[in-house]
């Protein structure tokens, strides 16, 4: 039987597949492609407001951002830990109704009032996540909701303080600007935002912290059981995946101006962010934002055409629909596989070795007229190791 210390390279070869060249020398055109193609999509985010022929698709640009950012926001706690929660917008009714308070009752400035309400629902957060992440699976997704729900009332029963269901209107931090380059700088600060959230993710990803999560999500006990701190680590991913999603809040309530609870505390909201990561790729880090894009896209292009009607409900359950049943792992894996199918197939190192180590062997049994035999020829002409060195001198 095989072991590892089997699965060495023969002399004079490499222990590499044959194609393992081909590989290596096509990695550089791909780190070539995913530049050119971030360079690319970066210089259209920051054309995208020069180029619209009016401000409603303006403002429809804005919504899908302020979706992007939510559903990255949402998958710091998703991607990483696989904890499902469809009530997140919780934190992002609390960044938003927290930032108009601060203005209208504290007297902060607007970007002050938006960066102590992103303080705040972190604070909140902690002894929430403690609660919350007590449980997982289905228990945790009904704490979500409940939580959510929670919020609502409270906020639509207080109208004294946050206006109820007349809403609350938030003063706009740029009141000189016209309507148009109101839209376009917070175009730009929706996008700085999630460049921000995506440099984030991207760190994580990459840290112990980061290999920390995916091994929850991948097997939570096990990962206790190899000494990773579980509970810590699924309140710290919760704490930052609630604080982005509260200051995305803020800021949709700086641009818009006018809060209203049923939709800063909406379940649906919540849906939205974790279809949009769920159709873009959770574990890669443009998939909520790809999501967001064609969620986002679809939305506004259903409320324009049809109005108030459900059919735009209809349209995400359908979309929901294929996503499970097709992508279930989202369109940028999806695409990868594809495009790996048609490509050059890579071969396993490992199998490659292990099989001609395998035809060695037998070569090696047929020749040799006994394992005896052959042990002790090699024993007497190798040259001598430290241990026989060692017994030598006893």
């Amino acid at each position: 039987m095989l072991n590892a210390s089997d699965a060495r390279p023969a002399p004079g070869t490499s222990g590499r597949a044959p194609d393992d060249r081909a590989v290596a020398a096509g990695r550089p055109w791909g780190r070539i492609v995913r530049v050119a193609a971030l360079v690319v999509g970066v210089a259209l985010v920051l054309a995208f407001p020069t180029m619209v022929p009016n401000a409603y698709i303006l403002s429809a640009g804005i919504v899908v951002v302020s979706y992007a950012c939510t559903a990255t926001a949402w998958n710091f706690m998703g991607g990483f830990t696989g904890y499902v929660s469809l009530g997140h917008a919780a934190f992002f009714g609390l960044g938003a109704y927290g930032t108009g308070l601060l203005i209208r009752d504290v007297g902060l400035s607007s970007f002050v009032a938006w960066i102590v309400a992103g303080a705040l629902v972190l604070l909140v957060t902690i002894p929430v996540g403690i609660a919350a992440l007590r449980v997982r699976g289905a228990s945790f997704v009904i704490v979500s909701i409940a939580f959510v729900l929670i919020l609502l009332l409270v906020f639509q029963a207080w109208g004294s303080f946050t206006g109820g269901s007349d809403g609350l209107v938030v003063p706009r931090p740029f009141p000189d600007l016209l309507r148009p380059e109101h839209h376009q700088v917070f175009f730009y600060l929706f996008a700085a935002l999630l460049a921000v959230m995506l440099v984030v993710w991207w760190a994580i990803d990459r840290s112990r912290f980061g290999t920390g999560l995916k091994a929850i999500r991948e097997d939570e006990d096990k990962a206790q059981a190899l000494g990773i701190p579980t509970r810590n680590y699924k309140l710290v991913a919760y704490v930052v995946s609630a604080t982005f999603t509260g200051l995305a809040g803020g800021m949709y309530a700086l641009w818009f101006g006018d809060l209203d609870p049923i939709f800063q505390f909406s379940i649906m909201l919540g849906s939205y962010m974790v279809l949009m990561a769920l159709l873009g790729g959770v574990r890669h880090l443009f998939g909520p934002a790809l999501g967001a894009l064609i969620v986002g896209s679809g939305l506004e292009y259903f409320k324009l055409e049809f109005g108030d009607t459900q059919l735009h409900l209809v349209a995400t359950a359908l979309l929901l629909g294929l996503v499970v049943l097709f992508m279930p792992d989202g369109i940028i894996p999806a695409v990868r596989a594809l495009l790996k199918r048609f490509g050059p197939e890579d071969s396993s190192i490992r199998e490659v070795t292990a099989a001609e180590l395998l035809e060695r062997n037998r070569t090696a049994s047929h020749d040799a007229p006994s394992r005896d035999t052959a042990s002790t020829t090699a024993a007497a002409t190798a040259p001598a190791t430290p241990t026989t060195r060692q017994e030598d001198g006893r």
